[in-house]
């Protein structure tokens, strides 16, 4: 079985973010990045039914953020983790582009590949979008089942079933492969890379494919296909400091409900 898993480069989650002084990005220098955590579901799913099946190739794919100095690492985090391949797609006409140019870079380089099953993060954990796995599967054709937390694969009969969260229950969805998921927490636990995956990951080769590789226009992509335009990013306003009632518990809670309701106004 060939399973695609597409993986997106993100700020650590416990970075410090400050914006850039024309409020339309936030301050990349000095940032540490890892692999988007939602898309580690994603990878270690892949290698599981691999492993599971007792064969197929993993291969995962990346558009490469020029704002990212060293985008092969979440790549090679990946190899050792025990992918087989791994695809860069870098070129500057990538640069300034959305989430639907980059559903599209991504889609043009994934009908040059052979799969079975599609795997994305459910979002990337910087912008929450969420989008960019289901315009794939729109662009490609093929079904797709969305926040994912269990995932069946019957290899006879081709198809998957997908089991996700509702409210209320659990909805079961069957879908033929080939198809696309995107993966959320529940899933499994992502296996911490090996210290030989992790050394033989610095010798693997990185294959790097530009526009002229997936054959898109330059146009159709970066900022110039962009659909959408950010206007401004903003820090959320400082939370206030919070109130300690002092008295007894009976006292206390008396004096919290009065403050909810003539204060906060929320009772």
């Amino acid at each position: 079985m060939k399973l695609i898993v597409c993986i997106k480069q993100v700020p650590a989650t416990e970075s410090k973010l400050a914006m850039t002084r024309d409020g339309t990005d936030i301050e990349r220098a000095g940032l540490t990045f890892v692999v988007n955590p939602y898309d580690e579901f994603a990878v270690e799913e892949a290698l599981q039914i691999r492993e599971r099946l007792g064969s197929g190739d993993v291969t995962v794919l990346s558009l490469r953020s020029h704002a990212v100095q060293n985008p092969e690492q979440a790549l090679r985090t990946c190899l050792a983790m025990g992918a087989d391949r791994a695809i860069l797609l870098s070129d500057p006409a990538f640069d300034g582009g959305d989430n639907y140019t980059t559903a599209l870079v991504l889609a043009a380089a994934l009908r040059r590949l052979s799969f079975d099953l599609l795997l994305f993060g459910k979002q990337a954990v910087d912008d929450d979008d969420g989008a960019v796995g289901i315009q794939v599967a729109e662009l490609l054709g093929i079904p797709h089942v969305a926040v994912v937390n269990k995932l069946e694969v019957d290899r006879q009969n081709k198809t998957v079933v997908a089991h996700r969260q509702i409210e209320g229950g659990i909805e079961v969805v069957e879908a033929p492969l080939p198809a696309l998921i995107t993966c959320q927490k529940g899933l499994n636990e992502p296996r911490y890379p090996s210290l030989p995956g992790i050394m033989n990951a610095k010798q693997r080769l990185l294959e790097v494919w530009n526009r002229e590789t997936i054959e898109i226009a330059s146009e159709a992509v970066g900022s110039g296909g962009a659909e959408l335009k950010l206007v401004r990013l903003e820090p959320p306003p400082p939370r206030p400091i919070g109130r300690i009632i002092p008295d007894d518990a009976a006292a206390a809670v008396q004096e919290l409900v009065r403050l909810l309701h003539e204060e906060a106004k929320v009772i």
